[in-house]
């Protein structure tokens, strides 16, 4: 009977010990920077930034009414303005206050990217978020303050 218990006991110490050296799964891995900012890039220009320390945004967004803007690409920084390397499992989510005023729309769903869409004058907030886990039931990583988001008359 000792003998069992003996190596029970030693098979116990074993498993802690090969679990005690593997990461947790819920703890962030550590090896990657973490996102502290947001650069809106269209056409090559940087033409709105996040600073995750100041929470404040530097430019706007700009469309006009019935229109759409070229390609908007979401590229999550560090602190030092350098993008950040994402998982597999991660993506980008929109939220638009009024979409009666204007709206996004991603090629993909979850893609870094996407369209703002004016639907009529005016102005709202918009928040881009980096989410993890599957596109529609993920959880927020990241998350900005709003950026205004200005729709012009079509006529000027």
């Amino acid at each position: 009977m000792k003998k069992l218990i003996d190596r029970s006991t030693l098979a116990l110490a074993a498993m802690i010990l090969v679990l005690g050296a593997c990461s947790d799964p819920m703890e962030p891995d550590h090896d990657h920077p973490e996102a502290e900012g947001v650069q809106l890039i269209m056409s090559g220009n940087v033409i709105a930034s996040y600073d995750g320390d100041t929470q404040m945004w530097t430019g706007e967004l700009e469309v006009d009414a019935g229109e759409e803007t070229p390609h908007i690409r979401v590229v999550f920084v560090d602190h030092d303005g350098d993008p950040v390397e994402l998982e597999d499992d991660t993506y980008l989510e929109v939220d638009i206050e009024d979409t009666s005023i204007a709206e996004w729309e991603q090629d993909s769903p979850g893609e870094f990217g996407g369209h703002l869409h004016g639907q009529m004058e005016g102005e709202t907030d918009v928040v881009f978020k980096l989410m993890h886990g599957q596109v529609g039931s993920g959880h927020a990583d990241f998350v900005t303050q709003p950026v205004h988001a200005h729709v012009h008359d079509d006529e000027g």
